[in-house]
């Protein structure tokens, strides 16, 4: 019996931890502040967004993904800390795998609870990358913070990320995918992707830069022109102008 109460109040204490909210491998911060921006992207934080280069704190639509790499450590790889923002009624997800366009991605997804008057609401998923349907599964993420309403925007960090365990262990390129779906407070609809992104090294602030466009190097300037040089030699023809003047010079005197 006091086995039992003692499991009983253990079961109590962890479920009543202001560190831990939803399932075990999801930790919540204390912290609720939530303040995503623009600023260091691809200086000190990767950021990928559609549309392109729009700004999550200013007033038009934008889903807005930013992550700040660790360094990394073999063979975990590194600890990923992301900030999500974008408008949904439903919810709104970042999603990374090796290839987009098979196998599976993991999803991280920040929404609205529709059911509990738009409350905030973490859950990680597999996708099928090939039918965008999503499976419930357990991903340790930490430190995860966000505010509700149609405006979502989430914080949170995932340790040990690496992009395969068939690839090396400090292998950090990955596809990034940015979506949205429906929530009604127990089922996830379909996530609707919305931006694909190229492989992007996580490590690599600039990794999503554009290089900088160079100009071929294919113009000839013009041969330098060589003006004629006047100072002090005679022409010919001013030559044969003196020699005529000399020679009538000397018949006028015969």
């Amino acid at each position: 019996m006091e086995g039992g109460l003692i499991v009983l109040a253990a079961a109590l204490l962890l479920f009543l931890s202001p560190d831990v909210q939803g399932t075990s491998h999801l930790s919540f911060s204390n912290n609720t502040q939530v303040n995503i921006t623009r600023d260091g992207c691809g200086v000190s934080k990767l950021c990928v967004e559609t549309p392109n280069n729009c700004d999550p704190s200013g007033n038009s639509p934008c889903l807005f993904v930013s992550a700040v790499s660790s360094v990394p450590v073999p063979p975990n790889g590194v600890d990923l800390s992301v900030e999500l923002s974008g408008e949904s009624a439903g919810y709104i997800a970042v999603g990374l795998t090796a290839n987009a366009s098979e196998g599976t991605s993991m999803l991280f997804i920040c929404a609205q609870n529709s059911s509990d008057n738009g409350t905030f609401f973490f859950r990680t998923m597999q996708m099928n990358n090939t039918s965008n349907m999503l499976t419930p599964t357990e991903r340790r993420v930490k430190e995860i913070r966000g505010l509700n309403g149609n405006m979502i925007k989430c914080e949170f960090t995932v340790p040990n990320v690496n992009a395969s365990n068939t690839r090396s262990s400090e292998d950090t390129t990955f596809f990034v995918l940015l979506g949205n779906g429906s929530f009604d407070g127990s089922d996830f609809g379909l996530f609707i992707r919305l931006l694909d992104s190229k492989p992007l090294d996580l490590t690599k602030p600039d990794s999503n830069v554009p290089a900088p466009t160079t100009m071929p190097n294919n113009t000839t300037m013009p041969n330098k022109t060589t003006m004629p040089n006047n100072s002090g030699a005679l022409q010919p023809h001013a030559v044969l102008l003196l020699l005529s003047v000399l020679t009538l010079s000397v018949l006028l005197r015969v």
